[in-house]
């Protein structure tokens, strides 16, 4: 497997913002009841990730395909860092493509003191994928007896 971890570029967006919104949209089926799936990632939430201060996104390529992404939210100050989007393409996961990423990210980041994330309660795949291969720690759970504030 020839695996790169390059930034995206704008010819990108399109097929990142597309194939992002699908793992999104699958991971929610395939755990939620259907009532409660009916867009799992607007548009708007990406784009709005993308507009932040510090954003850096990155694709993921394997053997010359796009094959998942990321975003990050880098603060040079506090070098306390944000992992607010990180997705392997639907149908190939499970192969080690997102860990390949998320070393390649600590990597250009090894500055890094803290590196905060967020995935939904339902994606039990994500919070064993953040703690048990990517070394997070879960410090907070948010639900109806505990809001999150943002």
């Amino acid at each position: 497997m020839d695996f790169k971890l390059l930034p995206l570029d704008e010819s990108d967006l399109t097929q990142f913002k597309s194939d992002m919104k699908e793992a999104f949209q699958m991971g929610a089926e395939q755990n939620l009841p259907q009532e409660e799936f009916e867009e799992v990632l607007p548009d708007k939430d990406i784009e709005d990730s993308l507009s932040k201060d510090g954003a850096v996104s990155y694709k993921a390529v394997v053997d010359g395909k796009m094959v998942g992404g990321a975003i990050v939210i880098i603060n040079s100050k506090t070098h306390h860092n944000h992992l607010d989007f990180l997705y392997v393409k639907h149908g190939i996961q499970s192969k080690g493509i997102g860990r390949k990423m998320w070393k390649a990210i600590e990597q250009l980041y090894t500055d890094t003191e803290i590196w905060e994330t967020c995935t939904p309660y339902f994606e039990k795949r994500n919070i064993h994928f953040y703690i048990n291969k990517c070394g997070f720690h879960a410090v907070e759970f948010f639900g109806e007896f505990n809001r999150d504030p943002n």
